[in-house]
């Protein structure tokens, strides 16, 4: 009988993340510029606010890991992911194709997985304190991304099987 391999949650917390960018990138890819912009009801976000929203949510999950990395307790922003909107953008993100926006959020979580690898196993403990929550460590961030990229990916793989079933 083989022996199972060690369940070491760091490396598949890290794998997740790394696969993120591929996963959004496969399921856009072949999207046309209409199927992108689309909204599929009132409210809801069309595929190409949701790789905007992510792009915008690596950005500031990024400062944060730098943040608690390079400084001792340090305070962080605290921010709700979901009320982050077009308004709340860089100037440049109305002009920003899904694309452009997918190449920077790979671009940016590379950057996160980078860091996160580099760190040893006292360094995911380091905190930094969060206005609501209190404490926060890096292990928890990267959680944090993590779920946040499920619910995501979810939607945009709906969205994305909707829109490739039934073109307008």
């Amino acid at each position: 009988m083989r022996p199972v391999p060690e369940y070491d949650a760091k490396a598949w917390l890290l794998k997740a993340l790394r696969e993120t960018a591929h996963a959004m990138e496969a399921l856009i890819w072949e999207m046309d510029e209409d199927a992108l912009g689309r909204s599929p009801s009132d409210g809801e976000w069309c595929i190409r606010e949701l790789v905007l929203h992510m792009n915008a949510m690596e950005r500031r999950y990024v400062e944060r890991l730098e943040r608690i990395v390079r400084l001792d307790d340090p305070k962080i922003d605290a921010f709700d992911g979901d009320s982050i909107e077009a308004s709340t953008r860089r100037d440049d993100d109305d002009e920003c194709s899904a694309f452009e926006a997918m190449d920077e959020f790979g671009t940016r979580r590379q950057q996160a997985v980078y860091l996160l690898w580099s760190l040893d196993d006292g360094d995911w403990e380091r905190q930094g304190v969060h206005p609501y929550l209190g404490p926060l460590s890096i292990t928890q961030c990267a959680r944090e991304m993590n779920e946040h990229d499920l619910a995501h990916l979810w939607q945009l793989r709906r969205l994305c099987d909707q829109y490739a079933a039934a073109p307008a």
